[in-house]
């Protein structure tokens, strides 16, 4: 908020002009001053919350400027409403605070008492609060604090604008419910997530160490000695058991917040908020969740080593078992500050999507799969879980985007040369029982299974796949099902994917004859990379009832021969590295033309290259002879 804009509002004769031209010019005017003030503008100074401009504006009560006073209410931030006396106080409940409302503004008003100079000392600050302020603020809750001044004795005068600069700056209305007492719960569920980010050993206590860090980053210095100790007194005084030798327990951190908001401190607790990218409203920034972050066409998004390492200390940090799978209390906890599992997790049947142990819980290699496959389907889900998750940058001035890369774009997949990738996507069609579901299956690791279950939605499976050389690159396989049609139509699917596996049972004499009409069907599909794969390799095979057999078929549109493949064989893992490897080259997938088998443009190159060596040859001999 780049301006806070003050109304200054009450009776005539109440000294609201005396209450502006004393905070302008830091003393009293004893000389006479037009009624009504021009408005005033105050820049940041040292102490301005949140480093705001402020505007003044002056107002009168009289009926004949009522339009106006009603159009600068409506324009304000905040109200600051003046009495004086009995009767202005009187009118403050009667008029004023009515008065507000049937103009539908909702801003703060912060309740001035002016003129205390003239009470004699009759009555006491605490009196005044107590006896007029406080029924004031339990009858309407639009009141955000209250004061008491005098432009005479320029008593209070700074502290009552600073009242209206807090009050619209660092608002206690979002926070806490005055009538019951209480943190709301927004702000509640805040706090519980930076304290689960503080936490950075996930003991469930904030050790000395941890709040001193958390100190340091919300407020730039460590606390004084001794500090510590009286704030380990003040929570424990009231829940004995929130505080013990591990540190302060979640409950304690979130009672001590309820207790500056309850003692008018609760700009610490905004401090706090905003560190940790909270807007007004108690919902994480969208800039924060959300940075900048493109992906050119024909590109796609990975995460870069800085992301790889945050999530793999994560996983290790909530193994608590430590062994080495996550299971389901272990990851309700990891994902406790986010809004649960992603809801593309959710659709891939997560955790059976990628690579778990025995008992069924995703590993360590399985968790970083299933993240590089989020990060290349959805990045923007990637950076919101990483904001929610307590991604920090190595350096401040950058995004959760620096825990992401973006890759080169891919150039026209039938030119020679590789493709710079980690993470690749691959399409496998093919006829119903052709045992798509097991190489699935044999992606993963899984025990084969002969029964067969056909497959209703897409299946998905990611995992590492290790290449000649040592290279680790994630293969994402998915299984169409009933939406083949509509993804093979969908072009912007299409581009996304790397490659196609075009499978058949080459035990069954019907198989083959789907991939051919698919190709037939779909020409576009002759623009993606492609590998035909039989599988059931280990049992009897079948001629296939097509006009062609399958050697017959790649050989006259240029591909390679099928590879036959079993699913109940160990050298089925062979498989996913040639799948790998002709996703990262792709023109050795492609049909081959006579056509494209010469490049014009390299023979240009090479016929240049000798005319330009010829003509040197003959301007050196002539050279020569000449001498």
């Amino acid at each position: 908020m780049a301006t806070v804009r003050i109304c200054v509002c009450g009776d005539e004769g109440t000294g609201k002009s005396s209450l502006i031209t004393s905070l302008v010019k830091d003393t009293f005017v004893s000389a006479k001053i037009q009624p009504t003030l021009p408005q005033v503008t105050i820049p940041p100074s040292i102490g301005t919350p949140e480093n705001v401009t402020t505007t003044v504006v002056d107002t009168s009560a009289l009926p004949q400027e009522r339009s106006n006073l009603n159009k600068e209410i409506r324009n304000s931030n905040v109200i600051l409403l003046v009495y004086s006396d009995h009767y202005s106080y009187e009118r403050v409940g009667l008029f004023w605070m009515p008065h507000f409302r049937s103009l539908g503004v909702n801003v703060p008003v912060v309740l001035c008492a002016n003129k205390s100079d003239l009470t004699g000392g009759a009555a006491t600050t605490a009196q005044v609060v107590e006896d007029e302020m406080l029924p004031l603020m339990a009858e309407f809750k639009e009141l955000d604090s209250c004061i008491r001044t005098s432009a005479r004795d320029h008593y209070n005068i700074n502290e009552a604008f600073f009242l209206c600069q807090k009050a619209v700056t660092y608002p206690i209305a979002p926070l806490f419910d005055s009538k019951e007492g209480i943190l709301k719960p927004a702000a509640v569920t805040a706090l519980q997530r930076i304290f689960w980010q503080c936490d950075k050993d996930q003991d469930g206590y904030l050790s000395d160490q941890e709040v001193n860090a958390f100190q340091s980053k919300c407020f730039g210095k460590p606390l004084a000695a001794g500090d510590l100790d009286n704030i380990k007194e003040s929570i424990s005084a009231i829940l004995s058991d929130s505080v013990t030798e591990k540190g302060i327990a979640e409950v304690g951190f979130v009672l001590l917040n309820k207790l500056f908001a309850e003692k008018g401190r609760h700009e610490t607790v905004w401090i706090i908020l905003r560190t940790f990218h909270y807007s007004d409203s108690l919902s994480l920034k969208e800039s924060f969740l959300h940075p900048k972050f493109d992906v050119p066409p024909n590109a796609s998004a990975e995460l870069s080593p800085a992301g790889y390492q945050f999530l793999f200390d994560l996983f290790l940090l909530f193994d608590k078992d430590n062994d080495g799978g996550l299971n389901d209390s272990e990851l309700a906890a990891l994902f406790k500050p986010t809004p649960g599992l992603p809801s593309s997790w959710i659709d891939t049947d997560f955790p059976s999507s990628t690579v778990r142990n025995e008992a069924g819980h995703i590993t360590l290699q399985g968790w970083l799969a299933q993240w590089s496959m989020t990060t290349f389907t959805e990045p923007k889900s990637t950076l919101a879980y990483l904001a929610y998750l307590g991604f920090e940058p190595s350096d401040s001035r950058l995004t959760t985007a620096s825990a992401l890369k973006v890759t080169k774009p891919r150039k026209r997949r039938k030119r020679l040369g590789k493709v710079d990738r980690n993470v690749v996507l691959a399409y496998i069609v093919g006829a119903p029982g052709a045992g798509k579901s097991a190489v699935l299956d044999a992606l993963l690791s899984r025990q084969f299974s002969p029964t067969y279950h056909p497959t209703i939605k897409p299946r998905t499976a990611v995992n590492g796949v290790e290449l000649p050389g040592g290279k680790q690159v994630y293969l994402i396989l998915e299984e169409l099902g009933e939406l083949e049609p509509a993804i093979l139509e969908n072009k912007a699917r299409l581009d996304a994917c790397d490659m196609f596996i075009y499978a058949y049972d080459s035990s069954d004499a019907d198989s083959f004859a789907h991939a051919v009409s698919l190709r037939s069907k779909y020409p576009h599909l002759e623009e993606v990379p492609g590998l035909f794969v039989a599988l059931k390799a280990d049992n009897d095979k079948a001629n296939q009832r097509t006009e062609l057999q399958p050697d017959e078929y790649t050989a006259q549109i240029g591909m390679n021969k099928p590879l036959h493949v079993s699913a109940t064989w160990r050298s089925a893992s062979e498989l996913f590295v040639q799948i790998a490897e002709a996703a990262l080259a792709p023109s050795t997938a492609f049909l081959k033309t006579e056509e494209e088998a010469v490049d014009p443009t390299n023979v240009y190159i090479a016929l240049g290259a000798v005319v330009c060596a010829g003509a040197a040859f003959i301007a050196i001999w002539r050279k020569v002879s000449k001498e």
